[in-house]
């Protein structure tokens, strides 16, 4: 089977953005253009081709992203629309580690808001090159220059003005495209919304658009030496070379073209496809992607169909039809359906039973995947999220993802004992999906406990439960996601030393506990001078140390963070020292650290935005004070006011319902993970209490 579009006019690219922004109405535009969808589907009317859940539909959001196949101009685009709400992060987070670009779409009102951000940082860490659609263009409050003015500030970009409004607000009717300087006027008949006429520039945005079109000159000027002459000697520099010295900048992550347009009115959308198309790169324009050898050495893998085999695992999905499917990105080479693969992650081999192309839900056969495709494979059964494939010839492990810490727990009960093995099969199912989910057993209370992103993620798992899996479970309050830390540095002694009838155990350890800066894990280092305790026995000792820690601490029994343990003396026993002995002596000397190191307890702390009339500010400023929130700033937005926050995570259970109470529904807000703080003390003394309370009560 040939390949339907060569590796230079392929487009693997994402749509990020937050809430409401209008990514999925993008992309329905998208689908409707490329004539992959014969009738625009809406988001407000449950008909969203790429919100196809159940319960996006109902609810108007997206949770899962959807990959989907569309072409423009004989260029293939591998197109995912991403969730905006933060619950769904991972949803993004693995979007983006196998996208080539991305286009981050803007409210032309709300402008750079808190989830708008998260998504931004996200691509930055995996340097994918993307373009800003200003979206919402027809909104009453739509103001495109303060847009970019906060995307430059807040985002630290560079963004490259492409277009200006013909029109504003309610009247906004068309725009100029400033490196053609021609004016695209779009069509009033809802018959025929595709249709746009191009002609000269209204004579009063002339000047304007002039002023606009020496801006881009001038800031790629700075980029690209070849332009510099030209703009210091005046030339006119024609669209083709100001394309090409774009796409350059764009793709080297230098700046970020910005389109406007009204998604929902179909205005802008076919100029953004041409800038998919023109400034976001192929798989042959990024750098060969980078993973480790057999030898722990680097290895490149050139996006080529002649490379050895390479691919990622970035997506597990349950499908009622075909079963088992696993979202790959092919990096090099190729894949048939029927090939054997190796798992590098695992070290293990998997065969590779159907190979799918996707469209949201809806899929179509193919026999071959090649350098550069996004498809869904049928068959794999050992491989998880973030596992690499690869030829077994010349094997390499790719970087893993980045999985975001779950901050809220519910304990979870089956209705009846004979739901009890479907309800296990049925998280184990949803774990493997969706990483940023996870399913423990607490060992005191024999409670099965589910861990995530927020209280809508959790909400959406329970009703997955019920709706696809035919199980239904008892959901318990919501607990915080707290964490232990110490605040001095003590050196502490761990012994374990048992002797019985036969062969003995002997683990003698000094470690080391320093307290670390938030959000840096727990840290594992040797230090042992002259052979006290041999190297075989130093990772055992980090095994037990590391174990104890996610068994908890001592004060509450919350899993022990931002800690640092060096082991830097101990003794051994010729006979009766082993792994296990040293492991054990590792965990009690930490735990004996633990005691004298000063331990708090740290608890998750999020970042709020809540947009309200004016009226009602001093009444939200008020409601999340009494919940230990700490006011930012506040800014103006037309006739609202925008309350930035940070409050503890523990006191915004039901915020939503409050919200919307006070203000008479007028109100909305965001809300993500900022990061851990320590907890007051006297509020720490009342959740140890309750922590401990809890615990009596279950045996």
């Amino acid at each position: 089977m040939a390949r339907q579009a060569s590796i230079a006019n392929t487009r693997n690219i994402g749509i990020i953005a937050h809430i409401d922004a209008g990514k999925t109405t993008t992309s329905e535009r998208v689908l409707f253009y490329t004539g992959v969808s014969q009738k625009i589907g809406e988001v407000h009317d449950g008909q969203a081709v790429m919100d196809w859940m159940a319960q996006e539909q109902e609810r108007g959001i997206t949770i899962t992203s959807a990959a989907t196949t569309c072409f423009w101009r004989d260029r293939r685009i591998n197109l995912i629309d991403t969730p905006g709400h933060v619950d769904f992060t991972i949803e993004v987070e693995r979007s983006l580690r196998v996208l080539d670009g991305a286009v981050a779409v803007f409210c032309a009102v709300g402008g750079v808001q808190p989830q708008s951000e998260t998504v931004w940082r996200q691509a930055d860490r995996y340097g994918v090159p993307r373009i800003a659609f200003i979206n919402k263009m027809d909104r009453l409050g739509a103001d495109h220059q303060k847009c970019l003015k906060e995307i430059k500030e807040r985002l630290a970009a560079n963004p490259v003005l492409l277009q200006l409004p013909i029109g504003q607000e309610e009247k906004f009717e068309g725009l100029i495209d400033l490196l053609e300087m021609k004016a695209l006027r779009y069509s009033k008949d809802p018959n025929d919304p595709s249709r746009y006429d191009i002609g000269p520039i209204p004579d009063d945005l002339l000047e304007s658009a002039k002023a606009s079109r020496l801006q881009i000159v001038e800031t790629l000027a700075e980029l690209d030496d070849n332009l510099i002459e030209d703009f210091l000697e005046g030339r006119e520099v024609s669209s083709e070379r100001l394309r090409a010295s774009l796409r350059s900048a764009t793709i080297n992550l230098k700046c970020a073209p910005v389109l406007l347009g009204s998604a929902f009115k179909n205005k802008g959308v076919q100029p953004l496809l041409d800038a998919v198309v023109d400034y976001l790169p192929s798989p042959a324009d990024i750098k060969p992607v980078v993973g480790l050898g057999p030898d722990k050495e680097q290895v490149e893998r050139p996006a080529d169909d002649s490379a050895p085999f390479s691919a990622l695992a970035f997506k597990l999905m349950s499908d009622p039809y075909v079963g088992h499917l696993t979202f790959l990105r092919v990096y090099s080479g190729s894949l048939k359906s029927g090939d054997q693969v190796f798992n590098s992650s695992r070290n293990a081999r998997e065969k590779i039973g159907r190979l799918l192309k996707m469209h949201a839900n809806k899929r179509e056969e193919i026999k071959e995947a090649w350098a550069g495709d996004i498809v869904a494979a049928v068959g794999l059964r050992n491989s998880s999220t973030g596992d690499t494939l690869c030829d077994e010839a010349k094997p390499l492990v790719l970087e893993q993802m980045h999985i975001p810490e779950p901050v809220i727990h519910i304990a979870l009960t089956p209705k009846n004992k004979d739901e009890a093995d479907k309800l296990g099969a049925a998280l184990g199912k949803l774990a493997s999906e969706d990483p940023s989910f996870r399913v423990r057993t607490d060992q005191e209370t024999g409670e099965t406990v589910v861990s995530g992103m927020g209280e809508l993620h959790l909400e959406i798992i329970a009703d997955r439960l019920i709706r696809e899996f035919k199980v239904a479970a008892n959901l318990g309050a919501p607990q915080v996601a707290y964490r232990e830390t110490i605040t001095k540095t003590v050196e502490v002694e761990g012994r374990h030393v048992r002797q019985t009838g036969g062969r003995g155990q002997y683990g003698h350890v000094w470690l080391r506990l320093e307290p670390l800066e938030i959000g840096s894990g727990v840290v594992y280092e040797t230090a042992v001078v002259g052979g006290t305790v041999p190297k075989e026995y130093h990772s055992a000792v980090g095994e037990g140390i590391v174990e104890a820690a996610a068994k908890g601490g001592v004060r509450a029994g919350f899993p022990v963070t931002d800690v640092k343990i060096t082991l830097f003396d101990g003794s051994y026993h010729d006979v009766d020292s082993s792994e296990m002995a040293f492991a054990i002596a590792g965990s009690l000397g930490f735990k004996e650290g633990l005691k004298k190191a000063g331990s708090i307890i740290l608890e998750p702390i999020m970042a709020l935005e809540v947009v309200t009339p004016e009226d009602y500010v001093g009444d939200v400023i008020g409601d999340l004070s009494s919940r230990r929130g700490k006011v930012s700033a506040l800014e103006s937005l037309g006739g609202s006011r925008i309350v930035k926050c940070e409050a503890p995570l523990a006191s915004m259970f039901g915020y939503s319902t409050e919200l919307r109470s006070r203000t008479q529904g007028r109100a909305t807000f965001s809300m993500q993970f900022g990061s851990y703080q320590p907890l007051p003390e006297q509020v720490a003394t009342e959740v140890v209490a309750q922590r401990q309370a809890q615990r009596e009560g279950q045996r």
